[in-house]
């Protein structure tokens, strides 16, 4: 009973971390090109020079993080200690990248990209050792399901905390002498929430580092930081290529829709709270797609799981294109994002599993484990996502004229808010569709082949401990 006890207390531990993380990557990802463009001001063009070259040095920072990860040797274990450095810097951050200090001009141009760069380092130095826990815990494939699932629901829960209360809670910590956008949204209030999320990161991280013990944790030779490997596991590893690129597009898809939300309630219907309405409804969904997995897999592969998620998700956002754009039924659009929302719930959380299996296939393929390094490609792939998000968005803005619309005051027009919608629901259905095409046609990690690379780490791991 006790070690059944201590078994649920640590899966559940180690989602609570999931929860904080999800809290800096919702301000980051749902509010920040709101907050900088039509809070702060700063310029389309700024931010779409920006996404880039962070995404540059994103290409060297997140596979040197998985090396000094995979190198670590403490007696507080390999990866918990990293959890906790992470977490501190990035809170730090994320406060900062939501505090202009009343500067303007140049002076908040380079800050801001100081800042936004920072971000994305001290948000790797959390994330990769987090997600590279999960092969540690165990190799067989219906607790990774758990882990992950565990996982994802207390990752969704970070993000529906955001994407919730935001709309309701920046407009209330507005300061007297702060400008006030006409939706009630305000650099202050913005500060003031970045420091309450940046707190509860902390807090949470800490409790999944207290609860959680890692076990089966493979210690490999250490290694030296250098593209030559990094491109070594790459050439290797075929089916983490796939991954990367199908998993890039499905996430762009839902990104540009988390961002893109904010202004389709703020600027296309003009109503803020309605945001938190939508949202809520959406996590309903989110909850219900954690059961897909579950419920699927005693008939089902995860391969065709996964694709019956895509194409959920698809179906989601046809419809929501059509309550929004066309016919413009908001109760219909809220209602439709539940299905949308139950497709991406579990689309996530078969990325997770995926890649648990994609480092095993790595390992397999040439006997090298490279766990970290692995899971890092996870986070520059969400980078990569959310980069392809921001042209799409930034350029429809500017393509839109959205600024002068928005420095007038005077409202925006029907094409714009047209425009919006579109770009929020529409263009994620194309990105949904490429991904899908991608994963049926190219990713081969299931039936025979997945079989025996499980049966190899299995026999591996008995003789490692029979050594």
């Amino acid at each position: 009973m006790k070690e059944k006890l201590r078994f649920i207390a640590g899966k559940l531990g180690y989602g609570v971390g999931a929860i904080g993380l999800d809290l800096s990557y919702g301000m980051f990802y749902s509010f920040l090109s709101y907050y900088l463009s039509s809070v702060l001001g700063l310029k389309a063009g700024f931010l779409l020079l920006l996404t880039p070259i962070a995404r540059i040095w994103d290409g060297i920072n997140d596979p040197m993080m998985g090396t000094v990860v995979d190198n670590t040797r403490t007696k507080f274990g390999k990866y918990r200690p990293w959890i906790v450095i992470g977490a501190l810097s990035n809170a730090v951050v994320l406060f900062l990248l939501f505090t202009s200090f009343g500067m303007s001009g140049t002076k908040l141009y380079i800050y801001i990209g100081v800042m936004y760069i920072l971000w994305g380092m001290t948000n790797t130095m959390a994330d990769i050792p987090y997600w590279s826990m999960i092969p540690s815990f165990t190799s067989e494939e219906k607790e990774r399901n758990l882990v992950s699932t565990v996982a994802r629901t207390f990752s969704g829960l970070g993000q529906g905390i955001i994407t919730i209360l935001t709309p309701l809670i920046v407009p209330k910590l507005a300061s007297n002498m702060d400008k006030v956008t006409d939706k009630g949204y305000s650099a202050s209030g913005f500060s003031k929430w970045a420091l309450i999320c940046g707190i509860a990161l902390v807090v949470f991280a800490l409790v999944c580092v207290l609860t959680t013990k890692e076990t089966n944790v493979v210690y490999g030779e250490k290694k030296k930081f250098s593209f030559k490997q990094i491109f070594k596991v790459l050439k290797s590893n075929d089916q983490l290529i796939v991954f990367m690129v199908f998993a890039m597009l499905s996430n762009a898809g839902w990104y540009l829709t988390s961002s893109t939300a904010t202004y389709y309630f703020a600027d296309s219907l003009g109503k803020t709270e309605a945001q938190s309405l939508f949202q809520t409804i959406g996590a309903v969904g989110s909850v219900l797609g954690l059961l897909v997995i579950p419920v699927l897999s005693v008939k089902f592969t995860k391969r065709t799981i996964y694709s019956i998620s895509l194409c959920t998700c698809i179906v989601g956002y046809a419809l929501m294109l059509l309550f929004s754009s066309i016919v413009k039924i908001t109760l219909a659009l809220d209602f439709c994002y539940i299905i949308a929302s139950i497709g991406i719930s579990s689309m996530f959380v078969s990325q997770t599993i995926f890649l648990a299996d994609i480092v095993d296939y790595g390992e397999y393929r040439n006997g090298e484990r490279n766990e970290s390094i692995t899971f890092s490609m996870k986070g520059f792939l969400q980078k990569m996502a959310y980069t392809l998000q921001t042209v799409v968005l930034f350029g429809s803005l500017s393509l839109m004229n959205y600024n002068a619309q928005n420095d007038a005051g005077n409202g925006f027009n029907e094409l714009t808010k047209t425009g919006i919608g579109v770009v929020a629901f529409g263009v994620p259905i194309v990105f949904m569709l490429a991904s899908l095409l991608v994963f049926r046609s190219k990713f081969k990690l299931y039936g025979s082949l997945a079989d025996e690379v499980h049966d190899y780490i299995v026999a591996k791991r008995m003789s490692e401990k029979a050594e």
